[in-house]
């Protein structure tokens, strides 16, 4: 039987080719994980392939998206996540889900073309729905593919950037440095700057969330983030989905926290900041975090008013404050270190400290809406800044 199946697909592929059609062609390579080393390509791990002029994910490849998302200097992010056949993650209410060995979560930086031949590319709203086909690589500037693997002795970053014709990833363990011209779509103005692939390193100062143990661990995938409706399959929560691939455990039937989205004009300005804040601050500046001893914890759990900042001196003054006397000065935006630092481009004042080299305006804008709207005064040394 195999030698004649074999002989009809070989002639049915030579009366196809004559008519300039495609048959009988060999699948993409499933997904492969690599327990150990570095692999030197993306194409290694086939979590992607290329096909018709498009960047798709595998077999298996699942598509996900946050509610609030990472500010990452106005680049759009295709996330996805795929784990062993049989494999589920384990639901936690705060913490990232427990995901089994073997997990590759990836995420693709990359920013649409702006038209009229320029290499320029623009800056414009993301929406995950863009991705439905994959990535058309005529419309889009592929930047770098980061992924994160669980492996037995816990989870590896790897730094992953596209060459210029878009047709492979090599590893960039030491990061990478790319000019690019951002190009506002609705006024045609552009901005020149570098966009700055992490290293290994700095990949780890994010992702070791706990400053005591230093392990990595996953940011994106905990339930509040990615508790929203499924872009790819409409009518779908994503945690409900994950559920009905039998992909997630322990999902609880209510009270599943979701943060709001920081540009849903709806929902309270107070969810949309502390959202963005979360996402963007909270993965450092929480009680177990790399900025613990800051005192400044801006992770969705912390509700107490002096540890988000409300007339908290800074733990040490400088260059970072602006010469600001608290983090939050009720009423007073521009009085707050918190502005002051995510309006900086300055290394040694802005934060946060890596993954941006602009100022994402539309998210400080929203910051200071939040901070305009705290009534109260803060007193030091017999000197009262109160709400104007």
């Amino acid at each position: 039987m195999k030698g004649s199946s074999m002989w009809r697909c070989l002639s049915l592929a030579i009366v196809l080719a004559a008519l300039g059609l495609g048959g009988c062609e060999r699948a993409g390579a499933p997904v492969e994980f690599h327990a150990q080393g570095q692999p030197q390509k993306l194409d290694d791990w086939h979590v992607f392939q290329i096909e018709d002029g498009r960047l798709r994910f595998n077999e298996g490849v699942e598509p996900y998206a946050l509610n609030t998302a990472l500010f990452s200097d106005y680049a759009h992010k295709l996330r996805t996540v795929w784990m062993p056949p049989g494999a589920h993650a384990k639901y936690d209410g705060q913490e990232a889900f427990d995901l089994p060995v073997g997990t590759i979560i990836s995420k693709t930086f990359y920013y649409p073309r702006a038209p009229g031949g320029t290499d320029d590319v623009l800056r414009v709203a993301e929406t995950p729905e863009e991705t439905r086909d994959g990535l058309d690589l005529a419309k889009v500037r592929l930047i770098e593919t980061r992924l994160l693997v669980r492996r037995e002795q816990g989870w590896i970053a790897l730094p992953y950037v596209w060459n210029v014709e878009q047709t492979e990833a090599t590893l960039a363990r030491a990061g990478d440095a790319i000019p690019l011209e951002l190009r506002k779509a609705h006024t045609g103005t552009t901005q020149s700057f570098t966009y700055i692939v992490p290293d290994e390193n700095q990949c780890a100062g994010c992702h070791a969330s706990n400053n005591t143990t230093r392990a990595l661990h996953p940011i994106g995938l905990k339930a509040r983030h990615i508790n929203r409706d499924d872009p790819w399959h409409a009518g779908q929560n994503q945690l409900d989905r994950m559920v009905s691939l039998g992909r997630l455990q322990g999902l609880p039937q209510a009270n599943v926290p979701r943060n709001a989205r920081y540009d849903d004009g709806s929902a309270k300005v107070e969810d949309r900041a502390r959202a963005y804040l979360d996402i963007n601050c909270g993965h450092c500046h929480n009680p177990k975090g790399p900025a613990d001893t800051s005192g400044l914890w801006l992770d969705a759990a912390t509700k107490e008013p002096r540890r988000l900042g409300l007339c908290k001196p800074p733990v040490a003054a400088g260059q970072g404050t602006g010469d600001h006397l608290f983090d939050i000065v009720p009423g007073q935006p521009d009085a707050s270190i918190l502005v002051y630092r995510m309006n900086s481009l300055d290394p040694g004042a802005m934060m946060p400290e890596l993954g941006r080299s602009t100022v994402h305006e539309e998210g400080v804008a929203l910051v200071r809406d939040w901070i305009r709207a705290w009534l109260g005064s803060c007193r030091t040394e017999g000197t009262e800044v109160a709400s104007q």
